[in-house]
């Protein structure tokens, strides 16, 4: 197992870079985002929890029907099962961490 990964050696481009887990011996994967304005992915849902952890930026993420506004340093977490997007509410770009509880990825896309 590599100890050490250079994150812009991960596969993905654009706004995000993907760690899946399986692929490193892990039992999670995870996303580093970084999206301009009004960025963000689709509406969708895994069997899974997903936990969101802004680093830098404001975000807006549904989660079923709910909304929450969420900066640095906050964290949200979609329970499994639920849908749920965010997109980048600010001026600023968005950087977070999007964490899968699996060691790959299951995605439903509903939009």
């Amino acid at each position: 197992m590599q100890s050490l990964i250079d994150s812009s050696s991960l596969p993905g481009s654009g706004m995000s870079r993907q760690f899946e887990g399986e692929n490193h011996d892990v039992g999670i994967s995870f996303f580093l985002v970084d999206a301009a304005p009004e960025g963000g992915p689709r509406l969708h849902l895994h069997p899974y929890e997903e936990v969101f952890i802004v680093h830098e930026g404001r975000g807006t993420f549904t989660l079923d029907q709910a909304q929450v506004d969420a900066g640095p340093g906050d964290i949200v977490v979609a329970p499994a099962e639920t849908p749920h997007r965010f997109v980048n509410s600010g001026t600023e770009r968005l950087r977070l961490t999007a964490i899968h509880h699996s060691p790959r990825y299951v995605t439903e896309w509903l939009e």
